[in-house]
């Protein structure tokens, strides 16, 4: 691979191993640690730096090397500010509107500063190209909103936001090599390098023990943006690496899962913000597997996803096969969430469980 820049990606994995370490006892300096509680069922207080370590990472190797989104100073702007508002969450508790709006101003700053918007959703019909030239802006700022959410919600267990991020992140660096743009993979694998020692440190990997570390806000709505800011870029221009609904599928999982939570809570009449514990992940635990089990199937229902994107990209599935099978995807996802207990139920008593 010609064009494949490997020294801001082992750059970034050396910093962020670093801070990971260096930051942990400033983390119990400064309170800026998880606590057990009803919702959080773990043993200590820790340190909810991993989000911060890995942006840190990612903008050292970046000033270093000069490669990593050299392009898109908006980016970092983006991110900083994503990454301050998920510390104050993490340390405050930030009201859920108040969040919100702020999400909304990072959206602001990588949709009409960095002009990176959406301008057309592909053949989503079959009656030709669905352009979105006037609503685009505010459509993109919506859906960056979505997915830094999606991301957010999703990490509930250890690994699970940071694995997901893989899979979605390796079938990113997959479609931009098949689609002649490799000389773009060092962004997604510069994130890819933050990623891997945090999750070493999470899982409490052989050799990263005893330094267990959280991703928390900062980090799983750093991911999210940085993924929807690669997916958003990559399926615009002539040069465009991937359509509009293979993005879709490739981030689906997290996107279903959040908008079957959000329906379940609507319905119920609850707040779609209020957090609980009936996301895909808490349901497998309580259906009886470990932590490791749900993480692992978890991530590879997420896998399916992704693989459905690639394939679907690679054999030039109609884009609008792909929204309706997501859309059908999505009713049945729904489906099974809100029966969930009594699909569990029935297949207990067929001593599948």
């Amino acid at each position: 691979m010609p064009y494949f820049e490997y020294v801001p990606v082992l750059i970034t994995a050396l910093i962020t191993a670093c801070l990971l370490v260096i930051m942990t006892p400033m983390a119990h300096y400064f309170g800026l640690v998880d606590s057990p509680s009803l919702r959080k069922q773990h043993a200590g207080h820790i340190p909810l730096t991993g989000g911060l370590a890995m942006f840190m990472g990612v903008v050292l190797a970046s000033f270093v090397t000069d490669l990593v989104f050299q392009n898109d100073p908006m980016f970092f702007t983006s991110a900083a500010f994503i990454v301050l508002l998920g510390m104050l969450d993490d340390k405050f508790n930030l009201s859920a509107k108040g969040r919100l709006f702020c999400q909304f101003i990072v959206s602001f700053i990588m949709v009409w500063v960095a002009d990176n918007y959406i301008i057309n959703l592909g053949d989503l019909l079959g009656f030709g190209m669905f352009e979105i030239p006037t609503i685009g802006y505010l459509f993109t700022m919506v859906c960056v909103v979505g997915v830094i959410n999606a991301f957010n919600m999703i990490d509930g267990i250890d690994g699970l936001a940071g694995g997901m991020s893989l899979i979605v992140l390796f079938g990113v660096v997959y479609l931009l090599l098949i689609s002649d743009n490799a000389h773009k993979i060092t962004e997604p694998l510069t994130i890819i390098a933050a990623i891997v020692p945090f999750l070493a440190f999470n899982l409490s990997v052989k050799g990263f023990r005893g330094n267990k570390i959280f991703l928390g806000d900062a980090g799983s709505m750093f991911i999210g943006l940085a993924i929807v800011w690669m997916l958003v870029e990559h399926t615009n221009g002539p040069d465009a690496s991937l359509r509009p609904m293979t993005a879709v599928w490739l981030i689906g999982l997290p996107l279903l899962d959040m908008a079957a939570i959000m329906f379940r809570r609507a319905k119920k009449g609850q707040s779609v913000l209020k957090p609980d514990r009936q996301h895909l992940h808490n349901i497998f635990m309580r259906a009886g597997l470990s932590p490791i089990r749900a993480l692992l199937a978890v991530l590879m229902l997420g896998g399916l996803f992704v693989g459905i994107a690639v394939a679907s990209e690679v054999y030039q599935v109609p884009e609008w096969v792909m929204f309706y099978g997501f859309i059908f995807a999505l009713v049945l996802y729904t489906s099974i969430l809100m029966n969930i207990w009594k699909i569990l139920k029935f297949v207990r008593r067929l001593g599948l469980l």
